[in-house]
């Protein structure tokens, strides 16, 4: 069964990194008997720019090219999956790399 995406179709945005791991388990306990949580790249990316490099939303969401509003609803979302995981000891799975998304030059130097 198919279903309908809703609003609007998201465009292309800055990522700044490639993850090193693309799954994070509890410790001791077997993966394939645990439920997963999916983190997009872009939710990735907005949780190494707020939380790790400690930017505001509107510099974070210039770095990503995209509106402020729309990276609060991404951080916001990113945080809630990754509380779910560590609190239920859940997988957190990192979506492989997307097409839509492109690399981000202001890490190297460069301007977009």
């Amino acid at each position: 069964m198919l279903t309908k995406r809703r609003g609007r179709r998201s465009g292309p945005r800055n990522i700044g990194f490639e993850p090193e791991s693309l799954c994070y388990k509890p410790c001791g306990k077997r993966g394939n008997r645990l439920e997963r949580v999916a983190l997009g790249h872009d939710e990735m990316e907005a949780l190494r720019l707020s939380d790790y490099e400690g930017l505001y939303q509107e510099e974070a969401a210039l770095r990503m090219g995209i509106s402020r509003s729309t990276f609060s609803r991404i951080v916001t979302e990113a945080r809630r999956k990754v509380a779910d995981a560590l609190l239920h000891g859940k997988v957190i799975m990192i979506k492989e790399f997307e097409k839509s998304l492109k690399p981000d030059k202001t890490d190297e130097g460069e301007t977009p």
